[in-house]
């Protein structure tokens, strides 16, 4: 007679990530570990929207800063195919307006790759568990700003134009709007972001991922 007990299947693991290193730190992390299996990678949001098609696996490990495909619309498209797909957001970037992004598209998680080797595995079996979970770090960007009034989307219109060196007049002609119209909107960026100046707002953006470096 067989006592053996039955063996749990494996929870299968996708990693989407333009970094080759990233991709082997990854997988040396999973390795050896029973519970654990590594069933493909993805080097761009695209690649990694069709591996996710082909494996169907229980988690995917997303990041999203990647050519071509932005990490947050390859979420997008996986959970249009799989609205209970478990997705781990990977990145660099702790900005609110990022995980803002990332976690209305559908990620169950946020992890700082700063931290993959403390609470990786952890993340991907509590998000398996089908639980959410962000790190201290995130939660605290997240409430940091909680109470922020948003800007509208002509408001970051105009931020982006900012960014990028524009002047009012430039930044007007661009979005056939009056000039005075300009400087009211970029009186409410300043107030908004809490900003002493123009650079300073653009700068506010990128480190809050309103705005991509």
């Amino acid at each position: 007679m067989d006592h053996s007990t039955p063996t749990t299947r494996p929870i299968r693991i996708l990693i989407v990530d333009d970094h080759p290193l990233i991709r082997e730190g990854i997988d040396a992390l999973l390795a050896g570990k029973p519970d654990l299996e590594l069933v493909a990678q993805a080097a761009n949001g695209l690649e990694g929207v069709e591996q996710f098609r082909k494996h169907q696996p229980d988690v995917t490990l997303m990041d999203l800063q990647m050519p071509g495909m932005h990490g947050i619309d390859a979420i997008i498209a996986i959970r249009e195919q799989a609205p209970d797909a478990a997705i781990i957001v990977l990145t660099t970037y702790s900005g609110d307006a990022q995980i803002k992004r990332a976690l209305r598209a559908g990620a169950r998680a946020y992890l700082l790759k700063s931290l993959l080797h403390k609470d990786l595995l952890d993340t991907i079996r509590c998000v398996h568990g089908g639980r959410r979970t962000v790190s201290p770090d995130i939660a605290a960007a997240l409430f940091d700003h909680s109470m922020d009034d948003a800007l509208t989307d002509r408001e970051m219109e105009v931020l982006e134009l900012i960014s990028q060196g524009h002047a009012n007049k430039e930044i007007a002609a661009r979005l056939a709007i009056s000039e005075e119209a300009v400087k009211s909107r970029v009186k409410n960026i300043l107030a908004k972001l809490r900003a002493n100046d123009r650079t300073h707002a653009a700068m506010i953006a990128v480190k809050r991922g309103m705005l991509m470096p």
